[in-house]
């Protein structure tokens, strides 16, 4: 598209600058807001909730297993003294789960209303559009699409209940790129992607079409979500350690690197705490020794080279995604040196992990 036109998209897009990570923040920005998250039971939901609630959030867990976001409720409030912390069963794909889930999150909030909603909820699994079942009969069987039901229509159900509420989030203010991140109480929309909302996963391709959706999502709604003060960022992980990488997928990845929970918390916290980011994307892989060459390319280098740095956490930098093949060539590339690296002795310790996560040794 030509800059010049005033029809241009870019020009109504509220995207801040390129995220500078090399600058630090405060996590301690996130006192005193509400923050619900779906899927915040387990995996990086739970992550978020421990690591929020240290520095007085207000968070409302909403999730379908309610023995564990019950448990994981209790035990926050515990460590943390945080009493703020709650737990509402909700099942996503059902949209009257989700209306009573924020509506009981209003009701807990101190403040009466949400500053912040997580869209975390997913899962992966076997997928009926890789290996379909009933070739030899006559009719063939209805699929069961409940990775699409939990991560694309789930989504949009948070993301419209979302912006209903984020628009009356009494005594918040209005998203801007000005605004001082110090204990802001705005309105935030976190959508969680996946390097999959980038390129493909070639085994599987349901969950692939949902996270290209959400990125979709994240890409329209940035460009209009600021005229209810809305800010919407996206987070991209990679394969991270966490009990949704199957045992089959664990083996498929032997010998690479998965990144740590950790590093997709610090990524989500930067964005609650920081208000003055908007329409921004960061992926979150394996923490690695990286060196970036004239030509924009990053190269995996050793540990002590000079102009290198150590980053987990890296900026989708394309303006309207003009430069996301280069980019996912770029990261791939940087993947595959890691790998090669890490060797046959890499691959025979992750195959040792996935075998003990197919028999329950390992959580």
């Amino acid at each position: 598209m030509a800059t010049s036109s005033s029809s241009n998209l870019s020009d109504m897009i509220r995207q801040s600058p390129p995220v500078d990570l090399s600058k630090p923040y405060e996590a301690a920005w996130v006192k005193g807001k509400t923050i619900v998250i779906t899927g915040g039971a387990s995996g990086f939901g739970a992550g978020f909730v421990r690591h929020w609630a240290k520095y007085r959030a207000a968070i409302i867990i909403g999730d379908v297993n309610v023995e564990k976001g019950g448990a994981l409720a209790l035990e926050v409030q515990k460590e943390t003294g945080n009493q703020h912390v709650h737990f509402v069963h909700c099942d996503v794909t059902d949209w009257q789960s989700q209306v009573n889930f924020f509506k009981e999150a209003v009701k807990l909030s101190p403040h009466g209303g949400i500053d912040t909603v997580v869209a975390n909820a997913g899962i992966a699994g076997d997928d009926p559009l890789q290996r379909p079942t009933g070739l030899n009969t006559a009719e063939p069987p209805k699929p069961d699409f409940k990775i699409m039901d939990v991560n694309c229509t789930g989504v949009m159900y948070t993301t419209h209940l979302a912006l209903y509420w984020l628009f009356r989030n009494p005594g918040s203010t209005a998203c801007s790129m000005d605004s001082h991140p110090l204990y802001t109480r705005d309105r935030h929309l976190l959508f969680l992607g996946s390097v999959a909302s980038l390129g493909p996963i070639p085994v599987q391709p349901q969950y692939g079409a949902a996270k290209h959706a959400v990125l979709g999502l994240f890409r329209s709604l940035r460009a209009t979500s600021h005229m209810q003060g809305v800010r919407v960022n996206l987070l991209c992980p990679y394969f991270i350690d966490t009990p949704i990488v199957t045992a089959a997928a664990r083996v498929a990845l032997a010998g690479g690197a998965m990144g740590k929970v950790e590093d997709v918390v610090d990524a989500a916290t930067r964005f609650v705490a920081d208000s003055r980011i908007l329409g921004r994307a960061l992926v979150i892989g394996p923490k690695v020794n990286v060196k970036q060459h004239e030509d924009g390319e990053w190269k995996l280098v050793t540990k002590d080279a000079p102009g290198s740095r150590q980053t987990a956490i890296w900026e989708a930098y394309a303006d309207d995604w003009e430069e996301a093949d280069a980019f996912c060539r770029n990261i791939i590339g940087v993947l595959n040196a890691v790998q090669a690296a890490r060797g046959w002795i890499g691959w025979a310790v992750d195959v040792v992990k996935a075998v003990g996560y197919s028999v329950g040794l390992a959580r």
